[in-house]
């Protein structure tokens, strides 16, 4: 009898410890509904931040342009223009996501710093590739707006302030690549409307003829490369 009390001990006291940690997963701590409505709220908020601290407003615009220049209306889809702006944004993005993770996302890992601290760590290098295209005139217009006293460098304004600094730029920028892309396909359709109205082809309209001509001279002239190229420069 005394051995089975015994035995009924030793188990008891083996099972004692178990005990805190089965009750931390049945009831978990109060902040985790919160980290879980932080991280649903990011997810949502991705293609926002994705268009707004990224050079994708700036693709976008000038590939909806060649697209409309072409004439072709859904060729390439929107899917299609989608991902190749995504990976050339990717390509682009990649000094800064590799200082991120250099000054914020390391340190954090290895319990140096604090999740505040390598989010204001990791909104630096951000910030400094937005303020190198952000317009000065789209600044100001921002800084004034918000009536924030003129600081001493551009690095002390807020991030809102140089997030949508840098979406006017970046949206003036794209209109007027895609304007200098429109002008030669608006000059192929000025002369084929013209030849074939001088012909006296009313019925068919000149775009008929126009577009096959425009595919072919974008494509006799390799445009995705030189387009891709000029645009890869322009950052």
């Amino acid at each position: 009898m005394v051995a089975i009390w015994a035995a009924a001990g030793e188990a008891s006291a083996t099972a004692a410890p178990l005990l805190p940690d089965l009750n931390a997963r049945l009831h978990p701590s109060d902040s985790t509904p919160w980290t879980i409505l932080l991280v649903l709220t990011l997810i949502t908020l991705l293609p926002a931040i994705l268009m707004c601290m990224t050079p994708m407003v700036r693709l976008l615009v000038v590939f909806h342009f060649l697209r409309q220049a072409l004439g072709t209306q859904t060729a390439p889809s929107n899917p299609t223009l989608m991902g190749l702006a995504l990976m050339m944004t990717w390509f682009l993005m990649a000094p800064v996501l590799n200082q991120m993770d250099q000054q914020a996302v390391e340190p954090y890992r290895q319990g140096e710093i604090t999740g505040m601290e390598a989010i204001d760590r990791g909104a630096q290098p951000v910030k400094l590739f937005l303020l190198r295209y952000a317009r000065e005139k789209d600044l100001a217009l921002f800084t004034s707006a918000g009536q924030i006293p003129r600081p001493n460098t551009p690095l002390d304004l807020p991030m809102r302030v140089v997030i949508p600094a840098y979406i006017l730029s970046e949206l003036k920028a794209g209109f007027a690549i895609g304007a200098v892309l429109f002008l030669p396909f608006l000059l192929i359709d000025m002369v084929t409307a013209a030849i074939t109205t001088s012909i006296g082809m009313f019925q068919l309209p000149p775009v008929v003829v126009s577009t096959p001509l425009k595919i072919l001279l974008f494509v006799m002239v390799d445009g995705w490369n030189l387009l891709a190229n000029s645009l890869l420069k322009s950052f």
